[in-house]
């Protein structure tokens, strides 16, 4: 019987597949090591005609959604311009990502380009999904990138699968109109100006059912958006994990954990936001219901397009826990982007787009269009500002950083997320609740550490103040 070729075209996940018609599939399984991927960029640069012949289709799958736009107009200029004879297909999914290439490679139909995440890239690796990048890559290419190279963020095992794009700071987002209402001047500094904030917004907003300050706890997702940047910023210590021990302490965060359970007693924050997604919680701040919360450099697109904002509005540097920065605010989402697949049958073709694409001149237009922060020095150099309002506000400072990763665990019983969430609610022993939440964090960390699913240790000189200016100065 003959085989039924994998598609995902009728399916509910797939947004956009964009291609030229009509052009064939040749194969070109020859390695490019650094010296040939050199002789070719030299060779290309004088601008020689147009190869002929049939053209080499790859295939690119991302679930980049935010950026469709920009991705569908990147790759039709590459089809127009480049001279290798290569034509690009890119499919933008929006659910199933991660399924829907477990079933392609199962199916020998996996995609020559694939686009990672922090979330997904050890997994993929685990999986045998990608291939490394070494013997691609020039030493002029790999330059570019030299302080951005994280083990198990984009090297693994001493090899490099992927290399950043873009990436996301975060600020205190809130509500300038709110702010001159209540009399407060300027954003806090501080947890505890946090909380009173919090509280004379809520007082200044009763008349129109305006409320200081919002998280979107639904699934987990708001202590960490909330409390995570600020304890870096204050401590150095991210998501918990003390990276010069080696070892998860959770006590780092009761400083965060007691202002949120006080801003929920004193009637500060949002009925509901137990419950809250981001999406409603920006459309409740779009009409002025929200005083502050903390999120990400995707706000402006936001509040451009999707929730236009009935209210001005404006970001901050994070308040810390009091007032002084003994680490670095993390910037998320930035260590990996591009991957090779490693079962492409055209891997010197794939690779001539992957380095096109991780050009300046291609990088700094994902700034430029306001789609992210980028996390390359040369293109943050040269990048104009971006268009959105407020995006500028964004922008890394000294203090913005690539910290390394943090091991991912999954210890017994509820994670952080579920025990913030019910501290807040409920109260309790914070000493008691942080101290049990370290030891079943370690234990999960120790055998992780056993079974080599993390190859983790102590940095015994790490110091988050040394992050300080690795994006700009």
């Amino acid at each position: 019987m003959r085989k039924k070729p994998f598609h995902l075209a009728a399916s509910a996940a797939l947004l956009v597949t964009l291609s030229a018609c009509g052009s064939s599939h040749t194969a070109d399984t020859s390695a490019s090591p650094a010296a040939t991927a050199a002789a070719t960029a030299a060779a290309s640069s004088a601008a020689p005609a147009a190869a002929t012949g049939p053209k080499t289709k790859l295939t690119y799958w991302t679930n980049d959604r935010g950026a469709s736009d920009h991705i569908k107009a990147e790759i039709a200029k590459y089809n127009a311009e480049n001279k290798d004879n290569i034509e690009v297909e890119v499919t933008i999914m929006a659910d199933n990502y991660e399924q829907s290439l477990d079933v392609a490679f199962a199916s020998n139909q996996a995609p020559d380009i694939i686009k990672t995440s922090g979330s997904n890239f050890a997994p993929f690796i685990k999986k045998g999904y990608l291939e490394p990048l070494d013997t691609y890559m020039t030493p002029e290419f790999k330059n570019r990138f030299k302080n951005l190279i994280i083990d198990d963020g984009n090297r693994v095992d001493n090899k490099i699968y992927s290399l950043p794009n873009y990436g996301i700071t975060w600020r205190l987002i809130y509500n300038v109109d709110l702010f001159q209402k209540a009399g407060i001047t300027a954003p806090p500094k501080t947890i505890n100006e946090m909380v009173e904030t919090a509280k004379k917004l809520t007082v200044a907003g009763k008349d129109i059912g305006a409320y200081g300050f919002a998280g979107n706890f639904k699934n987990n997702g708001g202590f960490g958006r909330s409390a995570s940047p600020i304890v870096a910023l204050s401590t150095g210590i991210l998501d918990g994990f003390n990276f010069k021990t080696g070892k998860f302490d959770f006590a780092s965060q009761i400083p965060m954990l007691e202002a949120l359970r006080k801003m929920k007693q004193d009637g500060s924050m949002i009925p509901g936001f137990e419950l809250l997604d981001i999406d409603p919680l920006r459309a409740q701040f779009a009409e002025g219901k929200i005083g502050m919360y903390i999120n990400h450099a995707s706000e402006p697109g936001v509040y451009k397009n999707q929730f236009p904002a009935k209210i001005k509005w404006s970001a901050a540097p994070l308040p810390t826990v009091d007032g002084t920065i003994n680490g670095a605010s993390p910037f998320s989402n930035a260590t990996v982007w591009l991957t090779m697949s490693a079962k492409s049958a055209n891997k010197a073709k794939a690779w001539k787009f992957i380095e096109t694409m991780y050009g300046p001149e291609v990088l700094k237009t994902y700034q430029e269009d306001s789609v992210g922060i980028s996390a390359v020095p040369d293109v943050l150099a040269v990048a104009k500002k971006p268009g959105f309002a407020n995006m500028d506000l964004f922008l890394p400072n000294k203090y913005d950083a690539l910290f390394p990763v943090v091991p991912a665990v999954t210890p017994e019983g509820k994670n952080l997320g579920d025990e913030a969430l019910r501290y807040i609610l409920e109260g309790g022993d914070v000493n008691k609740i942080t101290t049990d939440l370290s030891a079943r964090y370690n234990t999960a960390l120790d055998k992780a550490r056993q079974t080599g699913t993390t190859k983790n240790q102590p940095m015994p000189d790490f110091d988050a103040k040394n992050l300080q200016g690795s994006l700009v100065k």
